[in-house]
């Protein structure tokens, strides 16, 4: 019988380091792609297995669960929180895992599946992608997806309403020049909140102002600049609607520095509701989505794709509700 092969082996026939066979077996970035690609080809000729791979190899399943997120931040903390509920009394392991060298470039999901799948888990969650229809040999779940095809079965809230919720609040204190923070722009959640905050302005009899709009991008440093915009104008709004919570606690830091008091001076609303909003100093309004909800039915939509079953709906939408605390009030 010959001799099984080694990790030296696969290194000699690849041309590179054992470091970089680990890397590539293990799905480890610092490696390029052809790299990696070569380094993985010579393993399926000497038939080299490393322990993790070669458990999954001989019994086609891992265990595990992925769930890919560009960066760990709030709203993916409570999705994971969600998951890992819904995961307690299954016989699966949860793996949280973020592309961050790459998280910032369109189609890190298919990077991600491509190091992941097949040897390290046995389906993936994807959280906020930037496309949907990843083509991969594991089932996948997106939760709020990509604005493009819905090749996946998607989980998300009800952005739309949410956002007329928001807009409406304001509008019923009495609220007339309401500006906008919208969020990413390759994400339905932020198009449909953009057309809910219009929606509700139009059915009132205000007019849609394209000077009270910004883009935040869904982020708490991005959005401070846009939101300094905003409350510089000659005439600044009264109130402000963010599409999430980390830009409407940008909003209320950058008011306090102008010397704004909330909600006196200015009104602000956000979306979420993740932890920080109740904690902040006046404790956030917001629209509350459902996070860990989002995260148990998408693990519970994995656990039937991964059993050969379908589930009963492949695209759900979740309610949201608004959540009145200390940040808004009728305008001065």
């Amino acid at each position: 019988m010959a001799p099984r092969p080694t990790i030296h082996d696969v290194a000699a026939a690849a041309g590179v380091s054992v470091a970089t066979v680990s890397k590539a077996v293990n799905g480890r970035y610092g490696i390029a792609t052809a790299t990696a690609q070569r380094v993985l080809d010579v393993v399926q000729e000497l038939g080299y297995e490393s322990s993790l791979v070669a458990s999954s190899m001989r019994s086609h399943r891992t265990g595990v669960i992925g769930v890919l997120v560009a960066d760990f931040e709030p709203f993916s903390a409570e999705i994971l929180k969600g998951v890992g509920a819904a995961l307690h009394d299954s016989r699966y392991d949860l793996l949280a895992y973020s592309g961050t060298r790459q998280r910032d470039s369109a189609g890190w999901e298919r990077r991600s599946l491509s190091r992941l799948s097949g040897t390290l888990i046995d389906g993936a969650i994807m959280v906020t992608p930037t496309v949907v229809g990843a083509s991969t040999e594991i089932p996948v779940v997106a939760i709020d997806p990509h604005t493009g095809r819905a090749d996946l079965p998607t989980v998300e809230s009800d952005s739309f309403t949410g956002a007329m919720q928001a807009t409406r609040h304001l509008i019923e204190l009495g609220h007339r020049r309401i500006g906008f923070l919208a969020g990413r722009p390759d994400l339905r959640s932020s198009i449909a909140r953009d057309a809910g905050y219009r929606r509700a302005l139009v059915e009132a009899g205000i007019p849609v102002d394209p000077s009270l709009i910004r883009v935040g991008m869904y982020l708490q440093e991005s959005s401070r600049e846009p939101a300094e915009a905003l409350l510089s104008l000659p005439d600044r709004p009264t109130a402000v609607f963010a599409a999430n919570d980390l830009m409407a606690i940008a909003t209320v830091e950058v008011a306090s520095r102008r010397g704004l008091t909330i909600p006196q001076d200015l009104s602000v609303v956000g979306f979420d509701d993740v932890p920080e909003a109740s904690r902040l100093n006046p404790a956030l309004t917001t629209i509350r989505q459902p996070m860990q909800n989002l995260g148990g039915t998408a693990a519970q939509m994995l656990i039937a794709l991964m059993a050969g079953e379908t589930p009963e709906h492949l695209h759900v939408r979740l309610p949201t509700r608004l959540v009145r605390r200390a940040t808004t009030a009728p305008p001065a």
